[in-house]
C-alpha cells in the first residue's frame, strides 16, 4: 500500500469514536483559532489605550476578553490533551488485540519462519509508532494549520502587501519537505528492521542464561548486541539529522521572511501607514508564526515513522491463517486413524520429510513410532492436529478426512504431551485446567495424581494456586514434565500424542509417570515417540521409520526376532545402558 492507503487505512480505526474524534478536532480548532485571536487583540490592546485615556472605552472592557478567551483555551486544551490520550490509547489497544489475535490464529509454519523477537516487535515498538502517525500528526496538521492559516489570515487584514512577504518562503519549503520525505520513509523502515534484530538478540540472550554461562558466551552475545544497538542509533540520527535539516531550512527561510518584513514595516510606521497596535500584532502574529510553521515542517520524520511501521503491522494483520474449511464436528471420536500414502515437505523444494507412509491404527491402538532423529517420526505426529497439511495423500480419523474436520473441534480430540515442556505464568490449576474454560478442582487433584505430581504440588507454599513463573522456572525438570502429563490427563481427549512424555525424568519418576501413562492409553488411540526404547515394550505396535519411510512394523518381541534396524538399534541402545550401569 501507499503513504495514501496506509493512512486512511488507519484513520478508519478512528470510526467506532467518531463523535469523540470529531470533538477532539474542534477543540484543536478552537485552540487554535484562540491563540491567533489573542495576538489580534494586542493591535486592539494597545490602540484601545488612548480611548480609554479619552473615556471612550471602559478600563475592564479588555481584560474580560482576554479572561474569556483563556477560560476557552484552557478548555478546549484539555479537551484536546485528554480526549487525543483516550483516542490514542483505545486504537492501541484494538490494534495491539488484532495483531495478537492473528498471531494467535497464524499456521504453526509461520513461527517456524518469525523470529520472536521481531513479533515482540510489532506489537510494542511498531504499535506506537503508528500512533505518531495517527493521532499526534493529525493533531499538528490541524492544530498548527489553523494557528498558521488564522495568523496569515491577520497580518492579511492588517496589512496585505506585507504579508505577501511571508510567501516567499512556501516554494523553498515545499521542495525540502518533498526531498525529505523519501529519505525519512526509508530510515524509518531500516530502524523498524534493526529494532526487531536487537528485541530478537535480547529475547535470545536473557532467555538462554544458561547455555550463554556454561559456554561463556557472554561476550559474544554483547557483541551481537552491540552490533544491533549502534545500528539504532546511527539509524537515529540519521533521520534526527535529516529532520532538524528539513526544520532549519524552513526556519532559514522565515528568519529571511522576517528580516525583509521589519524593513518594510518599519518604513511604513514611519510614513504613518500602520499604527503602532497594529505593527505589534502584525510582527507577534509572525513571530508566533514561525512555531506553526516549523513543527508542521517537522511531521515528516514521525509521520513516515509511523506509515513504515503501518507496513509492517497491516502486513501482519492481512497474512493468512490457517485454512480452517471444515464443517464437521463430532463431540468425541472412537480414534481409527487411516494414513495413505501420506507424502510431506517442509519446502517446495525441500527433500520430503515423509515419502508413501501407509499406517492403520485402531481405536484405543497405542503405537510407537521410531527411528533415527530426522526419520519423521515428529513430522508424522505433527499432521494429526494439523500443525502442517500434508502435501499428499491423506490422514482419516473415523474415516472422515482431517481437512473436513473443524480445526478446533479436530484439536479437542486430541492431547499432547511434548518434550518442549510448556508451562505458562499462572497457577498449578490453571496450567492442568489449561484451555477448558473453567477449572474443575475435584478434576484437577486427580489429574495431577494420575500424573505424580501431587506431592511436590502440597509441598509448594500456595499449593494448587501456586503461580509457576514463567514456563514454570521454579520447577525442575520432571516436575515440569509431570505438570504437562496432568494436562493431557485432565484433558481427557480420546487421541493422545506422546513426544519424549518421559524424556526429562529421573529414573523413580519416570517409573511412576510411566504406569501414569500406561493407565491413561488405555481405550485411547495412543501414538508414541521415543527414543528410549525400553519405554515402549508394552505398547501395541511399533513402527520403525528410516528416512520419512515405515521400514518395520509389529510388536516388540516379533521385531526383536526379525533382527532388522529395531534389534540392532535396541541391541545398541541396551548394550550402551549396560555399560554405564557398570
Amino acid at each position: 500500500m501507499n503513504s495514501r492507503q496506509l493512512y486512511f487505512r488507519l484513520l478508519a480505526y478512528f470510526k467506532p469514536y467518531r463523535t469523540i474524534a470529531i470533538a477532539v478536532l474542534i477543540s484543536m480548532i478552537i485552540a487554535g483559532s484562540v491563540d491567533a485571536l489573542m495576538m489580534r487583540l494586542l493591535k486592539d490592546i494597545i490602540d484601545g489605550f488612548q480611548n480609554i485615556n479619552a473615556g471612550d472605552q471602559a478600563p475592564w472592557h479588555m481584560p474580560l476578553i482576554l479572561f474569556g478567551l483563556g477560560l476557552v483555551r484552557l478548555v478546549s486544551s484539555f479537551a484536546n490533551e485528554y480526549g487525543g490520550a483516550w483516542l490514542s490509547s483505545r486504537i492501541m489497544e484494538t490494534l495491539r488485540q488484532q495483531v495478537f489475535d492473528r498471531m494467535m490464529a497464524m499456521p504453526i509454519r509461520f513461527f517456524d519462519q518469525s523470529s520472536v523477537g521481531v513479533l515482540l516487535s510489532r506489537v510494542t515498538f511498531d504499535i506506537n509508532q503508528i500512533m505518531d502517525a495517527g493521532l499526534n500528526v493529525m493533531t499538528t496538521i490541524v492544530r498548527d494549520s489553523v494557528l498558521a492559516i488564522s495568523l496569515l489570515v491577520i497580518m492579511l487584514w492588517t496589512d496585505w502587501q506585507l504579508t505577501l512577504f511571508c510567501l516567499i518562503m512556501l516554494p523553498g519549503a515545499a521542495v525540502s519537505i518533498r526531498v525529505v520525505s523519501k529519505r525519512q520513509r526509508r530510515l524509518s523502515r531500516e530502524t523498524q528492521n534493526t529494532m526487531g534484530e536487537m528485541s530478537q538478540i535480547l529475547d535470545e540472550s536473557l532467555g538462554g542464561q544458561r547455555i550463554i554461562k556454561i559456554f561463556n558466551g557472554a561476550q559474544y552475545e554483547s557483541a551481537r548486541f552491540s552490533k544491533a544497538n549502534r545500528q539504532v542509533r546511527n539509524l537515529m540520527v540519521k533521520r534526527a539529522a535529516t529532520s532538524s535539516l528539513n526544520s532549519g531550512f524552513t526556519v532559514f527561510l522565515i528568519a529571511v521572511a522576517i528580516a525583509a518584513i521589519i524593513y518594510v514595516a518599519g518604513i511604513r510606521a514611519a510614513e504613518g501607514a500602520m499604527t503602532a497596535g497594529a505593527f505589534v500584532s502584525f510582527m507577534g502574529s509572525m513571530m508566533l508564526l514561525q512555531q506553526p510553521i516549523k513543527n508542521l515542517s517537522k511531521i515528516n520524520d514521525p509521520l513516515h515513522r509511523g506509515l513504515a511501521a503501518a507496513e509492517s503491522v497491516f502486513a501482519l494483520i492481512d497474512s493468512a491463517i490457517e485454512q480452517d474449511e471444515g464443517r464437521h464436528q463430532v463431540e468425541r471420536v472412537k480414534g481409527a486413524l487411516s494414513i495413505r500414502e501420506l507424502e510431506f515437505a517442509y519446502s517446495e523444494e525441500g527433500v520430503k520429510a515423509l515419502n508413501q507412509i501407509n499406517l492403520e491404527i485402531a481405536p484405543g491402538e497405542s503405537v510407537a513410532l521410531v527411528g533415527q532423529s530426522g526419520s519423521g517420526k515428529t513430522t508424522l505426529a505433527s499432521l494429526l492436529p494439523r500443525f502442517y497439511d500434508a502435501t499428499g495423500g491423506e490422514i482419516r480419523l473415523d474415516d472422515v478426512p482431517l481437512a473436513e474436520y473443524q480445526l478446533a473441534n479436530l484439536r479437542q480430540q486430541i492431547a499432547l504431551v511434548s518434550q518442549d515442556m510448556v508451562l505458562f505464568n499462572d497457577t498449578v490449576a490453571a496450567n492442568i485446567a489449561y484451555g477448558s474454560g473453567q477449572i474443575d478442582m475435584e478434576r484437577v487433584r486427580a489429574a495431577a495424581t494420575a500424573a505424580y505430581a501431587t506431592e511436590f504440588i502440597e509441598q509448594m507454599p500456595n499449593g494448587f494456586d501456586e503461580m509457576l513463573g514463567e514456563n514454570g522456572v521454579r520447577l525442575s525438570g520432571g516436575q515440569r514434565q509431570r505438570l504437562a502429563i496432568a494436562r493431557a490427563i485432565y484433558k481427557d481427549a480420546p487421541v493422545l500424542i506422546l513426544d519424549e512424555a518421559t524424556s526429562a525424568l529421573d529414573t523413580e519418576s519416570e517409573r511412576k509417570v510411566q504406569e501414569a501413562l500406561e493407565n491413561l492409553m488405555q481405550g485411547r488411540t495412543t501414538v508414541v515417540i521415543a527414543h528410549r526404547l525400553s519405554t515402549i515394550e508394552k505398547v501395541d505396535r511399533i513402527v520403525v521409520m528410516n528416512a520419512g519411510r515405515v521400514i518395520e512394523s509389529g510388536k516388540h518381541a516379533d521385531l526383536i526376532a526379525k533382527n532388522g534396524m529395531y534389534a540392532q538399534m535396541h541391541a545398541v541402545q541396551f548394550g550402551l545402558e549396560s555399560n554405564s550401569r557398570v
